[in-house]
């Protein structure tokens, strides 16, 4: 069935997750997109890419005709938007918010009216669904089976999602939104590393972004522990496993831990 999504905010996830569902042919031929944003620079630089979008700076006219309305404001701005858009929110519709933090409790109390309140569900997913390679996590409080696979199906078709409990989300946030700056801190300090150690900076960066690419697929594909392949590199004296306790040495593994439980929001 054929549904309208539309979009309030274009900023950096809005626009990537635009971006990503507009880039699935598949997807996006059996369904309308919309975008409303306040200024009109970014919205222009997403209709120059994706033509059959529609856009608009009025959030009002996007969340009236749409299906679907995916939240995309930063956090604080929550309250605000969707209290203007308040009197024309249809309690048909499928309200899917990305604003990090912002519980589907204080959601409802936002958008509760006489004639009772729209179906709500969270998503968190991060900005690699540009190119279709996001790791989304999806929340819902006693929404129907078929609107959870609704936004779990378009999510998705901009990399992989999966359904948790609302009381997880600010953990899986810390993971999979936070943990894309985490993994490319790592890939930073390893170029740095490598610079330091007389590789030239574009080479260093093509060789870390292959092994760390590498590394994942061996956990993909084999569904092999972390530990196990770490295991099959590390020989007795070995130069790895010098390394790796010499980063041990230096707090990594605690400092991954303490990090990911400072973004736990």
């Amino acid at each position: 069935m054929s549904r309208k999504i539309g979009f309030i905010g274009c900023g950096n996830m809005g626009g990537a997750i635009a971006r990503g569902i507009a880039s699935n042919p598949v997807f996006f031929q059996d369904n309308k997109l919309a975008v409303a944003n306040r200024t009109a620079p970014k919205l222009d630089a997403l209709k120059a890419e994706f033509p059959q979008i529609e856009i608009s700076t009025d959030n009002s006219k996007v969340v009236r005709d749409a299906d679907i309305v995916i939240l995309a404001v930063k956090p604080w701005l929550v309250d605000k938007v969707l209290d203007e858009v308040f009197e024309v929110v249809d309690k048909s519709q499928l309200i899917v918010s990305v604003a990090s933090g912002v519980t589907i409790e204080h959601l409802r109390s936002l958008l509760q009216g006489e004639d009772g309140c729209p179906t709500i569900i969270r998503a968190i997913p991060n900005t690699a669904i540009s190119i279709g390679e996001s790791m989304t996590v999806v929340a819902h409080a006693g929404a129907a089976e078929a609107d959870v696979e609704t936004v779990v199906k378009i999510f998705s078709a901009t990399g992989k999602a999966m359904a948790i409990e609302e009381r997880l989300m600010g953990a899986a946030t810390a993971l999979c939104s936070c943990g894309t700056a985490y993994a490319l801190r790592y890939v930073r300090a390893a170029v740095e590393g490598a610079v330091e150690m007389g590789i030239p900076p574009k080479q260093a960066q093509e060789m870390v972004c292959q092994t760390v690419k590498g590394a994942v697929e061996l956990l993909q594909q084999t569904g092999s522990h972390p530990e196990v392949e770490i295991d099959k590199v590390t020989t007795p004296g070995g130069v790895t496993i010098k390394g790796l306790n010499t980063m041990e040495e230096c707090g990594f593994t605690n400092a991954v831990i303490k990090g990911l439980k400072a973004s736990n929001n």
